[in-house]
């Protein structure tokens, strides 16, 4: 055996040890560590929290909810939320394997909101702008009445206080326990959203992991600025319905951001850290025109 060779075998032996150790300290303190869904690199969550939920190993961006994404973006205090008490209905009586009424409370206890759109006023690096942050925690982010009604008056109070409007999405589409109310909610958001250019106000999506159905269809790709977080995956019918109905095989980056980057659907591809600088130098340079 040469030299090089046992070097080898020693470094091979090292990288085993290390790693029964990890699993020995995750098998001890379960609580404690999580899996990178892309790597499975075992990390603890502290660290993942510190790091913005990036994973430190291969840079996949964790799903976050609203009040984590609040947390993170807005500048420490300035979030003042608005319409938070506006709570969805059950016009339909809508059943499928369990009440509409059963899920929608689950979805409360679950993430403490009445659904699934945060909205508001916050600053980003001294900026003001009006906010309305989608959370996929509740009911897959799904848009029914109330998100539609909630982003409607987000807009209309920042046409009214003359500020930008930040749209942050994360959705799984339109909510089918209220079938047609919640198509509506579609054109509403649409409307709204032509209003605030009709004033000259700036509109920015930032779309993030995973946009996709009726919010995409609507108010989540109309800005007059459209950002993506990286690796975020973003579409109208998700990619298995689309492979069935043309039967054929799509590209693997397919509804990534990068990918609707490549085709000039999106304006930018952004690392999480690199937000608050982005979205507030664009709001620095465009806040002559809104005065």
């Amino acid at each position: 055996m040469t030299i090089q060779d046992w070097f080898e075998k020693r470094k091979e032996a090292q990288i085993q040890r290390r790693a029964l150790e990890a699993r020995a300290e995750v098998e001890k303190n379960p609580d404690l560590w999580t899996k990178c869904v892309h790597c499975d690199a075992q990390l603890l969550k502290e660290d993942l929290a510190a790091n913005q939920y990036v994973c430190p190993v291969c840079d996949y961006h964790f799903r976050i909810n609203a009040r984590t994404r609040i947390k993170q973006l807005f500048d420490e205090g300035s979030f003042e939320e608005l319409f938070g008490d506006i709570k969805p209905t059950d016009p339909l009586e809508f059943t499928d394997t369990e009440s509409y009424k059963n899920r929608l409370e689950r979805a409360h206890e679950k993430t403490g909101l009445n659904d699934a759109v945060v909205t508001g006023l916050a600053s980003i690096k001294g900026h003001r702008l009006a906010a309305a942050v989608m959370d996929f925690d509740f009911m897959g982010g799904s848009m029914g009445s109330v998100v539609g009604e909630k982003v409607t008056r987000i807009i209309e109070k920042a046409v009214e206080l003359r500020l930008p409007v930040l749209a942050i999405t994360s959705s799984g589409g339109a909510r089918m326990q209220e079938s047609a109310l919640s198509l509506m909610q579609m054109a509403k958001t649409s409307c709204a959203v032509s209003r605030l250019d009709d004033e000259g106000l700036l509109y920015i999506n930032l779309l993030t992991e995973p946009t996709f159905g009726g919010v995409t269809a609507s108010f989540g790709m109309l800005g007059d600025i459209i950002i993506a977080e990286q690796g975020a995956r973003i579409g109208f019918a998700g990619r298995r319905v689309i492979e069935q109905t043309i039967r054929q095989k799509l590209p693997s980056d397919f509804q990534t951001a990068e990918y609707l980057l490549k085709y000039g659907q999106v304006d930018v591809v952004a690392k999480r850290k690199d937000l608050p600088d982005i979205l507030g130098n664009l709001l620095s340079m465009h806040e002559p025109v809104l005065k």
